[in-house]
């Protein structure tokens, strides 16, 4: 069995924190985003290899990733784009890495930025039972939230109707970015795409897959975080953090309060402040400012600020 994990995006609505870093790069805890999955798919033993699909623009920030890591099984796979209106499409993406990699064996497909609850390798006994197209799911529990995703409705763990980005969704159950594909499928995407399909958004081809045949979905319980936005990382971070503080024992913490959901990256100097539910990255220095929901990236300088709801870009210097 192969795996894809997605690591294309330029996840603009994060910038500046992500103009030159991907976004599977952004810590939780004591490793990364992507470290969550590669983890889990190191550890399965019915996968022998991990395909990283990225783009030109990030292939050598993975490449210094990857030698720097413990995994064995990940190989880069580039597409050949370096700004967001160059980008295939996911399903696009995945069609040329198929072919590209000679991909025909069964697959599993990941999104890189994908903050996940469960092991993955759930996910694969429940493939292997359905034997069919199968995706993971997810009760956001709001229609307002369920709007930016496929919603999918179930008779069993059969799905009987996907809807993508629906106006008016009718439950909060849906397809989150995880899914895996028979081999015998595999053709499938180059038929969908040649009859001019939208080769963007995977739900539409899971839309296209459930018209025509059996889709089966794996649903879960606990948390699922899509980051994608300063908020959501933010409520990935807390979700890990669990209400507490995590600072690196190189950093340096004086006369400040850290309140909940706080993380103090390796060689970040605070002191005299006051953060809560901020991200504070390596080498940056706070001093007597007051802090909240902020990401605040390397090598920056605050001094005498009260900030909230920020994103302050590397090497800034704010006072």
């Amino acid at each position: 069995m192969k795996a894809v994990v997605l690591a294309g995006g330029y996840a603009t609505r994060m910038w500046p924190i992500t103009k030159d870093r991907p976004k599977m790069f952004l810590p939780v805890g004591d490793g990364t985003v992507i470290d969550v999955i590669f983890e889990d798919l190191e550890a399965d033993e019915r996968i022998d290899e991990v395909f990283v699909s990225t783009n030109e623009r990030f292939a050598d920030s993975f490449e210094s990733f990857l030698a720097d890591a413990p995994y064995e099984k990940p190989t880069l796979s580039i597409e050949e784009t370096v700004e967001e209106d160059e980008k295939f499409g996911v399903v696009g993406a995945l069609a040329q890495l198929i072919d590209r990699e000679g991909v025909d064996d069964d697959l599993v497909v990941i999104a890189g930025d994908n903050l996940l609850s469960f092991d993955v390798g759930e996910f694969v006994d429940f493939f292997e039972s359905k034997a069919t197209p199968c995706l993971a799911a997810y009760d956001v529990g709001s229609k307002e939230r369920a709007r930016s995703y496929g919603l999918v409705q179930l008779d069993g763990d059969r799905v009987v109707d996907f809807q993508e980005k629906p106006d008016d969704p009718q439950s909060t159950l849906v397809s989150i970015a995880c899914y895996a594909f028979p081999a015998e499928t595999l053709p499938d995407f180059d038929t969908y795409l040649s009859n001019g399909n939208n080769p963007d958004e995977p739900g539409w081809f899971i839309e296209w897959l459930q018209r025509r045949g059996t889709v089966h979905a794996f649903t879960f319980d606990g948390a699922w975080f899509d980051i994608g936005t300063p908020e959501s990382y933010l409520d990935a971070v807390s979700w890990y953090l669990g209400g507490d503080t995590f600072v690196h024992e190189s950093a340096t913490v004086e006369n400040s309060v850290l309140d909940e959901d706080v993380h103090v990256m390796a060689g970040a100097s605070v002191s005299d402040s006051h953060l809560e539910r901020t991200v504070v990255f390596s080498d940056a220095t706070i001093h007597n400012a007051d802090i909240r929901d902020t990401i605040v990236d390397e090598h920056t300088y605050i001094e005498n600020l009260d900030l909230s709801n920020a994103l302050i870009g590397a090497h800034s210097h704010l006072e």
